[in-house]
Parts: structure tokens; C-alpha cells; sequence
């Protein structure tokens, strides 16, 4: 099989800080002042940084931690850190607290969502500027998401509750606008958005809030890549090199496949019932994560989510060893096997753990893995 080269990739990274009991604490707009590379959300709770696109796997990791140590030394002198999850597991979600007061969208968001949008999420931008092949992926990723929603999941928590759903988060985040088709090609996204632009359903360019979109300089008219918005935080490099691994391999094998791997081209649904059944799959797998019983995009037929993914995996295997990028994917197997963060806390929490205790056991290993991490697992 001829090498495909490995696509760029980058990831806007959203944090949650507080205190080493789990305790939400906003300092964003000081971080945003004093530390280059960290922007505000419209709540200070939480703030973000965004790495530079990067091919190689090895050099993935330091780039991912770099950021964290650097702000986990300004956090420090403060008698702050930084919290695992991707909700406010033990916030009050009953006020917004604004990172800056005078910003008239954050004043809109405020007053469309609430705290509904005070979560973190990891969002994983992967370059494709073939335009036939970016808006397939795109058609394909949204039909497939909840798969990496499954692996990610970190948010069973809220107001110091158990909630019912392994992704608090993507439950609660409000989808924008409701309605998002499966786009046909790049002509009929930029008529969608304008539209949608013209009629106040989209503020901006940038209220597009959906699993995956197409993303660029100048959106809707350039574009040079796909952006996954649907996982959770996942603090640990290695998995979440495993997840955006398994998702650029899907990628590849599309640009070959695109008859065949394209629901638009080879699915016996029609657009509007992918569309459906996409969003289904998106909120089951919210609810229920791995365990999640599914309908696949092919045919409609009912599929385990852990059953889908490890078929995937089986799949895309061949294309991984041509690749070397194997042991990339190795985490996955320990994933899948155990569960993913929510799974595993909301285990231990049914077990008489507390959320505050849990809470500090994550802050322990986030800090493990921004001393340890070398990025070995990709290295083959």
C-alpha cells in the first residue's frame, strides 16, 4: 500500500482551573494578560490555548503539555491548578461569570445559553484542503462522531451530582443553530451559512456549534481543514494521540474511498435521515458512552457502540501498520477494555467515592503527565 502523508494537525485545548479540592476558580482574564498563547471563554472559569499544526505524532505530546506546565506555574503561586472533566463538577452552574463584561457576543451568549456553554472540550483540527475530500470527511465524521464521543467521555459530574450522562457536557451544550444538514459541497455550505448569517440564526461566522465542521481563515470561503468539536477533555496525551490517530486513519482511507465510505454516496438513508440519525447517536452515546446501542449510517441497522468502534479499529488496522503508527492506536485497547474517564469515575463514585476525591486523584495525574510524557507511544 502506498504512505500516505500524515496530515497536519492541531488542537484548541479548553481548561477548567480551581482549587486542589476541585473547586472551580476564574482567573482567565489575568492568564489571557500575563501568559501569550491563552485566550478567554465568555466565563472565566474556563480559558483556552491552541497548538501549532504539527504532522509528526512524536513532536504531538510536548506541544499538547507544554502550555499546561506554563500555566500550571502561574496557577501555582496562586494556590490554584488545573481540573480534570469537562463540566463544573462541583460549580455552581446557577451564575455566568464573565471573563469580560463589555464584550457584547459573550453578553449574547450569556443571554442565549447560561452556563449551558461553561464546559471543556478538546477540539482536534486535522489539514484537508482537497475540497472534495474535506466536505466527504465532513459528511462522514458527522455520521461517526459519537464514536469519538464514546472514547472521550469525561463529564458524568455537575454541581456536585451525579448526572445520568457519561458526557454531561455534549447533553447540555446547546447545539447551534438546531438544525445542520449534511452539506452536499463547499457551494452549498457557504449558501447555508449566509443564510443562516442573513436570518440571525449564526451571529458569526463562528456560531456554528455542531460535532464537526469545516474550518479555515476566512470561513465560509476558505477552508483548509476539519474540526472535531465533539469530545471531551482528555488530559492524557496518549489517548487522546489514540483517538485523533484512529480519526486522521478514517480520513485517509476515505481519500480513496470516497464512493464507498461516503454516506451520501453509499448509504441506503437519505441526507435527511443521516442527519437524524447522526444527532441520535450523538445524545445516545452523551448518555451512555461505550455502552451506547447505536444505528450505523450504512444501512440503519442497530450496532453497539463499542462493537462499532472495535470494527474500525480492526478495519483501519492494515492502514496503521503501512503507516508505522500502530502503537499509536494501543491505548485505545485499554479504553475500550476499562472505559473511558466518566465510566471509570462514575464506577468508583457508585462505589462510595466521592466527587471530591475523584476530582483530586485527576489534578494528581494531570500533574504526573505533564512531568512524564514523552510521547513514546507513537513512536512505534
Amino acid at each position: 500500500m502506498t504512505a500516505h502523508p500524515l496530515l497536519l494537525k492541531g488542537f484548541e485545548v479548553e481548561l477548567f482551573t480551581g482549587r486542589s479540592n476541585g473547586a472551580n476558580v476564574g482567573v482567565a482574564p489575568d492568564v489571557a494578560r500575563d501568559l501569550p498563547g491563552f485566550v478567554t471563554e465568555p466565563d472565566r472559569r474556563n480559558l483556552e490555548y491552541v497548538t501549532d499544526p504539527i504532522r509528526d505524532y512524536a513532536e504531538l505530546p510536548e506541544a499538547l503539555l507544554a502550555p499546561r506546565r506554563t500555566l500550571r506555574q502561574w496557577l501555582q503561586k496562586r494556590e490554584l491548578t488545573l481540573l480534570p472533566g469537562s463540566t463544573m463538577s462541583l460549580g455552581d452552574s446557577s451564575r455566568f461569570e464573565r471573563s469580560d463584561p463589555e464584550n457584547a457576543y459573550h453578553a449574547l451568549i450569556e443571554q442565549l445559553y447560561g452556563t449551558r456553554v461553561v464546559t471543556a472540550s478538546i477540539h482536534i483540527n486535522l489539514g484537508i484542503t482537497d475540497l472534495n475530500w474535506l466536505f466527504a470527511a465532513v459528511r462522514l465524521v458527522r455520521c461517526e462522531a459519537a464514536l469519538l464521543l464514546a472514547l472521550s467521555a469525561s463529564s458524568p459530574f455537575l454541581d456536585g451530582q451525579s448526572t445520568s450522562h457519561h458526557s454531561q457536557r455534549w447533553h447540555q451544550f446547546p447545539l447551534t443553530p438546531a438544525a445542520v444538514p449534511l452539506f452536499r459541497d463547499h457551494q452549498h455550505y457557504i449558501e447555508w451559512v449566509e443564510e443562516q448569517l442573513s436570518t440571525g440564526a449564526m451571529r458569526n461566522e463562528r456560531h456554528l456549534w455542531t460535532s464537526v465542521r469545516p474550518n479555515g481563515p476566512r470561513r465560509p470561503y476558505d477552508l483548509n481543514r476539519l474540526e472535531l468539536r465533539i469530545c471531551d477533555l482528555v488530559t492524557n496525551p496518549d489517548q487522546l494521540l489514540a483517538i485523533t490517530c484512529l480519526l486522521e486513519l478514517r480520513l485517509l482511507a476515505l481519500k480513496n474511498n470516497i464512493e464507498s465510505l461516503d454516506p451520501l454516496s453509499s448509504s441506503s438513508l437519505s441526507a435527511a435521515e443521516l442527519v437524524q440519525l447522526a444527532d441520535s447517536n450523538d445524545a445516545a452515546v452523551a448518555r451512555s458512552s461505550l455502552n451506547a446501542e447505536l444505528r450505523h449510517w450504512q444501512d440503519g441497522r442497530v450496532i453497539n457502540c463499542k462493537d462499532w468502534l472495535l470494527e474500525l479499529i480492526d478495519q483501519l488496522t492494515p492502514l496503521a501498520e503501512s503507516l508505522q503508527l500502530s502503537a499509536c492506536l494501543k491505548p485505545l485497547d485499554s479504553l475500550l477494555v476499562h472505559g473511558n474517564q466518566a465510566m471509570r469515575w462514575e464506577a468508583a463514585h457508585g462505589q462510595g467515592q466521592s466527587i471530591e476525591n475523584l476530582l483530586q486523584e485527576g489534578i494528581q495525574r494531570m500533574e504526573e503527565e505533564e512531568r512524564i510524557s514523552t510521547g513514546e507511544a507513537c513512536l512505534g
